[in-house]
């Protein structure tokens, strides 16, 4: 049975028509005109267990008079009533309650049971211990089995139920379904919630059992405050993000119109560059304005894969396309181009130009920092050499723009060679060459890139240098005499040369002189030069002569070659 406590006057029946309804329990009969309770002639203090009630004797049909019975009802109105009854019990009063189908009642007096007028009931179900009948009469006591200290108490009369136990709220409002305000709904933050209804016996209180009016419910303004910005800022948030997701998946990226200003600005392209890379370049330029527009313009152009490293000259505030397009024409490369065979006293001067430094500038810095630019350890070390940076200033187009220094693009030089030297295999194929390292290998490649006038010569050029460095050769003996050598050592490019004047001078670099290679490189020799040194023809070639300047001619004998001489010489004269 469920539990509801025990209220201050006594126990209250499950419903107001259950026939205990108002039995005050043992100490109501106590002190009534002096008697005891009448059950089996003690006196029962609570919560003692009680005896079997006596009740007079049923079976000649006496039963208590109708008005008496209420007077008793009215004494014994706070007795209290066990819920724990035992069945048996309950059993037995519903047997004394058939008894009130004889015409007789009992009578209470102070003389005890006797007999009273006859009073016709209505008949009331036997089965219900708790029906009508029962709480017309007064119902027998029970007695209480559970007298104990720690028996569950008995359930209270309506005007004195101990409240249910207020529901746990939860800490957000629920809104209008639990009888509060709807939020949003009307009324100001101290307008007081519609009562539950108060009861009209004065201790019911509301339906809820809290007794009374419910406190006043204020809502905090600054608390819907907060609500309203925390929600306007949330919606806030979502439409700017969903904004700049839209920009940034459908919309048109920032674009200038046009082929720019008049103003130009240099951009520099690093090797390895790809769209986006560029794109960041030219919009720190303000070459473009954005840098999705230009990946954009870049992907739609199917010729923009050919835009390669270096420097270019652009305008500015250009659109995407007019950029792409322009960077594709050769007219707008603004790179520092080392070309195939061009020496490093060349590039030293090209590189003081474009960086607007005074003469001299970026050779005195070569000559003191080249172990700083990351020259391979084959290419040190190396006695007599005119520069040790020759051969590795690589040609290609570098951007070289005015602020820049001279250490920043001697290094990117060397980089790219020593990157094509080991591409190439330099370093694993000089031994088979009958060389003696890759730093000779690399020499015979400048001298085949100075000596050949196209790229169909480079493989002859290459087998004649390999021929005439044998030593027992019958053409040469081992000597190579090439003009090239003595024109490098002086810094000068004639074709008019004396054999007495290149035999005569002493240096190293003259091959007319000395046998042998030179000490080093003589140019910067490209992809193409050194293929033919790694791949020479064996058809064997000794002797070479260019009589249009454009094509060689190769002999494999001096007469042949001396035939050949003579109508040079005679081509000449007749200019």
């Amino acid at each position: 049975m469920t539990e509801y406590g025990r209220g201050q006057d006594g126990s209250e029946p499950w419903h107001p028509q259950d026939p205990y309804y108002g039995d005050g329990g043992w100490e109501g009969q106590q002190g009534h005109d002096g008697h005891q309770a009448a059950y089996g002639g003690q006196q029962q203090h609570y919560p003692q267990q009680p005896q079997q009630s006596q009740y007079g004797d049923w079976g000649n049909g006496q039963q208590a008079d109708y008005g008496q019975a209420q007077q008793q009802y009215q004494q014994y109105g706070q007795q209290q009533y066990d819920p724990q009854q035992s069945y048996d019990q309950q059993q037995y009063a519903a047997q004394q309650l058939q008894h009130q189908q004889h015409p007789q009642h009992q009578q209470y007096d102070n003389n005890g049971w006797g007999t009273g007028t006859h009073t016709h009931v209505q008949y009331t179900d036997p089965s219900d211990p708790y029906g009508q009948q029962a709480a017309a009469y007064g119902a027998a006591e029970q007695p209480d089995y559970y007298g104990t200290p720690d028996a569950y108490p008995p359930p209270e009369p309506p005007n004195r139920r101990r409240t249910e136990p207020e529901p746990q709220q939860a800490d957000w409002d629920p809104g209008p379904d639990q009888g509060e305000h709807a939020f949003f709904a009307g009324g100001g933050d101290d307008e007081d919630d519609v009562d539950d209804g108060d009861d009209d016996q004065g201790g019911r209180g509301d339906r809820r059992g809290r007794g009374g009016k419910k406190p006043k419910k204020r809502r905090s303004g600054c608390a819907c405050l907060v609500v309203l910005l925390v929600f306007g800022g949330g919606v806030g948030g979502v439409g700017y993000f969903g904004y700049q997701f839209y920009k940034d998946r459908f919309a048109s990226a920032p674009d200038y119109a046009g082929d720019g200003t008049s103003a130009t600005v240099p951009v520099s392209v690093p090797k390895g560059a790809g769209g986006a890379e560029i794109g960041r370049l030219l919009k720190d330029a303000d070459v473009v304005k954005s840098v999705d527009a230009f990946v954009s313009a870049f992907t739609q152009n199917k010729d923009a894969g050919k835009i390669q490293a270096g420097s270019y000259l652009l305008n500015k505030q250009m659109s995407a396309e007019s950029a792409v397009t322009l960077m594709l024409d050769p007219k707008s490369q603004n790179n520092l181009i080392v070309t195939e065979g061009q020496r490093n006293s060349q590039v030293y001067a090209a590189i003081d130009k474009r960086l607007d430094l005074d003469k001299g500038t970026t050779a005195k810095v070569a000559k003191q920092k080249y172990k700083q630019f990351g020259l391979p350890d084959w290419a040190l070390g190396h006695s007599d050499l005119k520069d040790p940076l020759e051969g590795f200033l690589y040609p290609s187009a570098y951007a070289a723009s005015k602020g820049q220094k001279p250490e920043t693009i001697l290094k990117e030089m060397v980089a790219r060679a020593n990157d094509t030297y080991e591409e190439l295999g330099l370093e694993k194929k000089a031994e088979g060459l009958g060389l003696d390292g890759p730093w000779e290998l690399l020499t015979v490649a400048s001298l085949v890139q100075a000596e050949g006038t196209s790229h169909d010569d480079f493989r002859k050029m290459a087998e004649v240098v390999y021929n005439r460095l044998k030593p027992g050769n019958p053409q040469t003996y081992g000597s190579l005499e090439f003009d090239s050598t003595y024109n490098y050592v002086k810094n000068q490019s004639k074709i008019d040369l004396t054999i007495a004047e290149l035999k005569q001078y002493n240096n190293p670099y003259n091959t007319y002189y000395v046998k042998g290679l030179p000490p080093g490189p003589i140019d910067n020799p490209g992809a193409e030069a050194l293929k033919g040194a790694l791949n020479p023809t064996k058809q064997g070639w000794y002797y070479f002569i260019s009589l249009d300047g454009k094509t060689s001619k190769f002999t494999k004998t001096l007469a042949e070659h001396d035939k050949l001489v003579q109508e040079f010489n005679a081509s000449r004269n007749k200019d």
